[in-house]
């Protein structure tokens, strides 16, 4: 590696480092600020480290390519600035030799990136909702949240509109349990207590109506201990698209298809039945789309990201920094456009979503040769 090559490529491995650490922790915050609350909760502190464990792994996917394109701005932009640039091209140093190991360096990160958004997010996405099902039925009630219905239970919908430890206030029961009886039970407070996967609840100041199929009259009482008989359950976790890893996914669209082309050649499936099935194929063609179009956004952040850097004359960071917010949000926001539209088989959206893979093909091819 040349001197000059060595000290660009140095720049931009500490600009990276710095970018990747500082996104990492702001990318992370919500996920700390859930932690917390599952602590403060009393959930047991293994599963809260496997929720962790399982969680952090999916910011790669956003910290590290906004990271190269940071990075890339603010170097090169400091090297246009400080004349360094002109000086490399006076003494006949072609740009794209500066370029190559950060380019090969957004190669790798990219192919990472392929990695871990078809193999390690997919798992991640499972376990998390797995482990979130535990805490669930670990914790009973001490993770519900006032002021929104819950039907997180059997037969059972819930309101309050606050809460101070095991205490609910202003408390709404809607009781399905019985058949035949729909029962609504209300109360100024309540004290919960969990018995395995009974819940006990202490009512102050309640009214039940109806009490029960015989007596369809509404009762009062000042305390009555009313019991949920069953009201946690282990719920049976559904594996959904996104926790499909890569050769699972290749499977299952196969077999998609193959499902897909018997329809059609069936003349008298019924038109809503093709639909659903054409829909759920666009579905998981466009998930594994977006796992590759996550993963090329790191070397096309770098291909863009140098060539503007080069271009900004001016030394102020904010520069960079409101340059790679542009790119960053054009590159996302038509993603996520194309990911709305993942069920309308009829534009093909698993291909419209590389659209931005190769607008930053187009502009970097644009960019760099005005600058050679």
């Amino acid at each position: 590696m040349k001197t000059i090559e060595r000290y660009v490529f140095g720049s931009f491995l500490s600009s990276f480092a710095l970018a990747f650490l500082v996104l990492s922790f702001v990318l992370t915050i919500g996920l700390l600020v859930q932690i917390v609350g599952f602590i403060m909760d009393g959930v047991p502190m293994p599963l809260v480290g496997e929720f962790c464990a399982v969680s952090i792994p999916e910011t790669l996917q956003w910290s590290m390519p906004l990271a190269l394109l940071v990075s890339a701005i603010l170097v090169f932009s400091r090297l246009s600035a400080d004349s360094e640039i002109a000086a490399m091209r006076a003494c006949g140093v072609n740009l794209l030799a500066v370029m190559k190991w950060p380019v090969l360096f957004g190669i790798g990160c990219t192919l990472l990136s392929f990695w871990v958004n078809n193999e390690v997010v997919p798992r991640g996405h499972e376990v998390r909702r797995t482990l979130k099902t535990r805490v669930s039925v670990k914790t009973g009630i001490s993770l519900l949240e006032p002021g929104r219905v819950i039907d997180d239970f059997k037969d059972l919908k819930i309101y309050f509109a606050r809460k101070e430890g095991n205490w609910l206030h202003d408390l709404v029961v809607l009781d399905y349990s019985t058949p035949g009886v729909d029962r609504m039970i209300t109360a100024d407070k309540a004290l919960v207590t969990q018995r395995e996967r009974d819940i006990d609840l202490e009512l102050y100041h309640m009214t039940v109506d109806p009490v029960d199929a015989q007596h369809r009259t509404m009762a009062r009482a000042n305390r009555f201990v009313y019991t949920l008989k069953d009201a946690i359950r282990d719920s049976t976790y559904r594996r959904r698209t996104k926790d499909f890893r890569f050769a699972e996914m290749c499977a299952t669209i196969r077999a998609d298809e193959a499902r897909l082309r018997a329809l059609e050649a069936d003349g008298h499936v019924a038109p809503a039945k093709l639909d659903l099935a054409q829909r759920e194929l666009s579905g998981k063609k466009v998930e594994l789309s977006k796992r590759f179009v996550f993963a090329m956004a790191s070397i096309c952040f770098v291909l863009v990201g140098i060539p503007l850097g080069i271009r900004s004359q001016r030394r102020e960071s904010t520069v960079g920094m409101a340059i790679s917010l542009a790119v960053a949000l054009g590159y996302y926001v038509l993603v996520i456009l194309m990911l709305s539209c993942e069920e309308r088989a009829a534009i093909r959206p698993w291909l419209l979503i590389w659209l931005p893979v190769v607008a930053c093909f187009a502009l970097a091819a644009r960019l760099v040769r005005r600058h050679l």
